[in-house]
């Protein structure tokens, strides 16, 4: 880092450059965080993590158990080690709560007095984060896996939902009802996206293999259908190719939406163009993955060499985008990681599993570095004063000197 600041006091490096070189040497460099954590509130699995786009700061959660949380994730009490709380919840005491598991939950676009959450009860909830009550519900026939508002959308409030049908329904947040139904897939669709680059394009994975990219303002079906061989003629809406050989459930556009990441349940992931929905061909190796639900991904930001974050198993895959390359595996997890989330602001992610635990992942840097080296000495001054504590946090009072005579006279 110094080494760069020399250069840009020099002329020889610009300050964008240096920041994205920075970004990346903190992304690479994260690990599980010895000192932080989140209060526990899931009784089962963690399904699906969102933090809100208007100051990375609030992160949402959704469990198995049907119940919501919000954390504030800024540290308030400036302390190096500290549990983060949650701000409020939508427990089981709550009578509006999800029947059945959460699979998706998401922070509204332009600011955290609304989110929207969705369900094995068949019900997607747009919920008043003040009241923590519905102001709307919309029911539907199937189970809804998946649902997603764009991120950029300004001419539009369209929610897209994947269900156990084959077909996607978009609502609209402006009139409360469902004003397109997307026909194509041949099986339960497990994902939905917006794009990031464009607010009308929509990608979608299906059971039957196949990923769609849509233009919502066309009335001739799918823009294209991806093909993982190259071969087909993806403007075909009709064409028999398929992007994975088995299920498709994670979606990820990259950041600047010229790329979409999909995942299925072959244990491959695929680097698509979306200027024309060509494979890329960039191999990943097998990922575990066999669930029967939505798998969310993430993606870093703004780094020279941008990287993604791939559940499998108990653990999660770090990997270069544009070239595949394995940067490392993050392990910390106890059962099957369902979720990640990258925090853009501090290059940091969040991830849950079926453990119940959300786990924050940071840049293992100076800070915590220092924070060990003072643990380790503190260790290292009891033992040369021949204490021993049953608790290194523990109290004074609670220390027995080991050469001392417990023995009463009596004895």
């Amino acid at each position: 880092m110094l080494n760069n600041l020399s250069r840009i006091q020099l002329g020889n490096t610009k300050s964008l450059c240096f920041e994205r070189k920075e970004k990346e040497r903190r992304t690479r460099n994260i690990e599980l965080s010895k000192y932080r954590d989140l209060q526990k509130i899931h009784g089962q699995g963690v399904n699906v993590l969102d933090l809100d786009q208007t100051e990375n700061r609030y992160l949402l959660s959704g469990g198995a158990d049907g119940v919501c949380a919000i954390y504030d994730t800024y540290n308030l009490s400036k302390s190096l080690c500290y549990t983060t709380p949650t701000v409020c919840t939508v427990g089981r005491s709550n009578r509006h709560v999800h029947k059945f598991s959460v699979y998706t939950v998401q922070w509204y676009t332009f600011d955290t007095g609304m989110f929207i959450t969705s369900g094995a009860d068949k019900l997607m909830k747009i919920w008043d984060t003040n009241t923590l009550k519905p102001a709307d519900e919309f029911e539907f026939s199937d189970i809804v896996y998946s649902h997603h508002m764009s991120p950029i959308a300004n001419s539009h409030a369209l929610i897209a939902v994947g269900t156990n049908s084959t077909k996607i329904k978009l609502v609209d947040l402006k009139t409360g009802s469902a004003s397109h139904i997307l026909k194509g897939h041949n099986g339960p669709i497990y994902a939905v996206k917006w794009s990031p680059r464009e607010e009308y394009v929509l990608a979608s994975g299906s059971q039957d293999n196949k990923v769609r990219l849509w233009d919502i303002r066309s009335a001739k079906g799918s823009l294209m259908v991806l093909d993982k061989n190259n071969v087909a003629d993806v403007s075909n809406s009709k064409s028999s190719a398929s992007a994975h050989s088995s299920a498709v459930n994670g979606l990820c556009f990259t950041a600047d939406g010229l790329h979409l990441l999909t995942f299925g349940i072959d244990k491959k992931l695929r680097l698509w163009k979306t200027s024309d929905g060509k494979n890329t061909n960039i191999e990943y190796g097998d990922i575990g993955n066999n669930n029967k639900k939505a798998v969310h991904l993430a993606v870093s930001q703004n780094c020279s060499n941008d990287l993604v974050y791939v559940p499998n198993h108990h653990d999660i895959d770090v990997m270069e985008i544009k070239t595949g390359d394995w940067v490392k595996t993050l392990r910390g997890h106890y059962g099957q990681v369902n979720c990640c989330i990258y925090d853009s602001n501090w290059q940091e992610l969040y991830s849950g599993a079926n453990d119940r635990n959300i786990l924050t992942w940071i840049p293992q840097l100076e800070t915590e570095r220092a924070y060990d080296t003072h643990i380790l000495q503190q260790k290292a001054e009891k033992s040369k004063k021949g204490m021993a504590t049953y608790n290194d946090e523990a109290p004074v009072d609670h220390v027995i000197e080991v050469t001392a005579d417990t023995w009463s006279d009596e004895d």
